[in-house]
């Protein structure tokens, strides 16, 4: 089927979508609120907003915060876990350390996910090395399967010790659950990976999101024609088919930010951009991601919602700083987020019920919001509104409306410059040698002070910057990833072994792609292992490591490490874990832009507050129409039908011939 291509991100509080014509011949984008309720209606609803039935839609890739709203939320359903005679009370003891360390009234560590009840063991053994030291026998997975029926619950996960190693006893006792159970999630198949707490909690994740997720395709695939189809953005920053979806709902926890950082990814590549730092600032949070050397950095341990996951994910920094974030004080000190006002009421300014003063609040009053725009086509802007949320928070701090929303920005923009340093800082990079992605409904108002913060000097606000989630949909290509345990050493290599196991991790994830109907000749791989000096706890990652040389791959290994840390020690390593990747690029069309007249005129003016305090009459130039090249002084403000692009009296306005602006930053 030949028709337009839709890039939908389904956000908490609004939902973008791209639309490409057929041929690349041209873009359409809008923004609907979204639906948290009914997911599919948000879908439904953006197909209409871009002027589209359904059936003219060939391609729909979708990201979403469903699985990521249950995890942070704790809405978890029943799951019953099988793990090895001994082990099942893992997922209780968990790891030992206090997610508050000074705060004795809280609880040490989350509770665990699977009550005792529906804890089961069976009686089997491997070793390390997955040798079987005690069989699996029918009659002890006839048990096992019989009081998992018993409990009523219609998800299972299975973690069996070291089935990453050999999974014969898990894949045997997995066939027998899904002749009697709807759900089932094995452990080897998920995280096949050391780390017996990780991969166990990762495990019983992905069993408690199959039912949703199950669903949710099952409502799309009844509603879509069968001639379109549909791929979903996955964490690790590619996009994925339905079924494998169904089957690996986890791969979902990190979609819409994922969907973000490919966007820049592509984006700092068009402009030659080694170095980059993604700002995505939208209604509820705030996330920032790394692009080192032109690739997005990827994260395996994962800490979300207090819950730990164990596989590749876009290394993502959620901040609860978004437009919806609530200011209060505490204690006597301005606090903003992490509660949100969300999608429902949202901001006292969308006039939809919300009462408490919020960030979009504060940009309201100081002049950054459009009082007369209309936002997703349905929310008009209420000044009025705005100020009363605001006015009870101004007069216990004893300021004016304006001087507290001035310090609702100024604590907001603190919190998330603390969170982009700490980003760097913990991987060893400087924040100063990198430039800014500033995207999301809320980034380009807020981007320019955080980035003086950070002492970072361009921001880059790219076209689409208000939907450009959904334009990471879009041009998202099909890829897979999987890490592995490995646990060579050094002194002990054996790389014809090393090369048999990566052939084969290979050939499984190409196959996927094989059958999408892509070309085996066209695939692409891409390595990266985690490496530790012997006794280290955690691993080094290396970014295409020379895996048939050792000594290669030792001095990569030295280096890296020294750069992390400062020191190496040249002493034996171990290759602990094997992260593979395979993608199917694909080159879309080149789309064809429709420049307007260029004209740097002011559509109107409107007064400003800035950081400083300082604050005038501003300009307001339409962005459709600013003329490529042209270097504009600030203060300015920058619109487009979707996004505000803030800029303060000291710095300066680019714009490029893709629609891109570029502002330099003053220190």
């Amino acid at each position: 089927m030949e028709g337009w291509r839709l890039g939908i991100d389904i956000g908490g509080t609004f939902t973008d979508v791209i639309a490409v014509a057929p041929g690349g011949g041209s873009r359409r984008s809008a923004k609907v609120p979204s639906q948290p309720q009914e997911p599919i209606r948000a879908i439904v609803d953006a197909i209409g907003a871009v002027g589209l039935d359904w059936s003219e839609v060939s391609e729909i890739v979708h990201g979403t915060t469903i699985v990521t709203n249950d995890i942070v939320e704790s809405r978890f359903p029943p799951c019953a876990l099988i793990a090895t005679e001994g082990f099942a009370d893992t997922i209780e003891i968990a790891r030992g350390s206090r997610r508050s360390l000074y705060r004795m009234e809280a609880l040490p560590r989350p509770a665990p996910l699977v009550p005792a009840a529906l804890r089961f063991e069976v009686a089997e053994r491997l070793d390390h090395e997955g040798h079987v030291t005690r069989a699996l026998t029918e009659a002890e997975i006839a048990r096992v399967v019989a009081e998992v029926r018993a409990s009523g619950a219609e998800a299972v996960a299975v973690c069996l010790l070291h089935a990453f190693r050999n999974p014969e006893h898990e894949a045997r006792l997995g066939a027998a659950l899904r002749e009697h159970v709807p759900h089932v999630s094995l452990s080897h198949e998920v995280s096949p990976e050391f780390r017996e707490y990780e991969r166990m909690n990762t495990t019983v994740l992905n069993a408690m999101m199959m039912g949703k997720i199950k669903r949710h395709l099952g409502l799309i695939a009844a509603r879509k024609p069968e001639g379109s189809q549909l791929h979903l953005m996955h964490s690790a920053s590619g996009m994925a088919a339905p079924a494998l979806i169904a089957e690996r709902p986890l791969m979902l926890a990190m979609s819409g930010p994922a969907a973000g950082v490919s966007a820049s990814c592509k984006a700092a590549a068009d402009l030659g951009i080694s170095h980059a730092v993604t700002f995505d600032m939208g209604g509820t949070t705030t996330d920032v991601c790394l692009i080192v050397e032109g690739q997005a950095q990827i994260a395996v341990n994962r800490d979300l919602g207090g819950q730990r996951i164990r596989m590749p994910m876009v290394a993502v920094d959620s901040i609860g700083a978004g437009g919806g974030s609530i200011a209060r004080l505490v204690s006597g000190a301005l606090m903003v987020g992490p509660e949100s006002a969300g999608a429902r009421p949202g901001p006292a300014c969308y006039g939809k019920g919300g009462t408490e003063p919020t960030v979009s609040d504060a940009d309201m009053i100081l002049g950054h919001l459009n009082p007369a725009r209309t936002l997703g086509g349905a929310i008009t802007l209420s000044m009025d509104k705005a100020e009363a949320a605001i006015a009870p928070l101004a007069q216990a701090m004893g300021f004016t409306v304006p001087q507290a929303a001035a310090g609702i920005a100024r604590v907001v923009h603190a919190n998330m410059a603390r969170a982009l340093r700490r980003a760097t800082v913990e991987r060893g990079l400087d924040i100063r040698s990198f430039e800014m992605v500033a995207f999301g409904g809320a980034g380009p108002m807020h981007a320019v002070e955080v980035a003086r913060l950070c002492g970072i000097g361009r921001i880059v606000v790219p076209a689409f910057s208000s939907g450009f989630s959904a334009l990471g949909c879009v041009d998202a290509v099909m890829s897979y990833s999987r890490q592995m345990s490995v646990g060579r050493k050094s002194t002990a290599w054996d790389g014809v072994q090393l090369s048999a196991a990566v052939a084969t991790q290979v050939a499984e994830l190409s196959a996927a792609l094989v059958e999408a109907g892509h070309d085996a000749a066209a695939l692409v791989t891409r390595m990266t292992a985690g490496i530790r000096y012997s006794g280290q706890s955690y691993e080094t990652e290396i970014p295409a490591p020379v895996l048939d040389d050792p000594a290669a791959l030792g001095a990569q290994f030295d280096a890296a490490h020294r750069a992390l840390y400062g020191y190496a020690t040249g002493e034996a390593w171990e290759l602990a874990s094997l992260r593979i990747e395979v993608s199917a690029p694909v080159e879309h069309p080149a789309v064809a832009t429709e420049a307007a007249v260029p004209d740097t005129t002011p559509t109107g003016h409107r007064r400003v507050t800035f950081e400083t305090g300082e604050g005038a009459d501003v300009p307001i130039l339409d962005r459709a129409a600013l003329p490529p090249g042209l270097r504009l002084q600030g203060p300015l403000i920058v619109e487009d039908a979707w996004s505000t692009v803030i800029v303060p009296p000291q710095d300066a306005l680019t714009a490029d011939a893709a629609g891109n602006l570029l502002i330099e930053v003053a220190q």
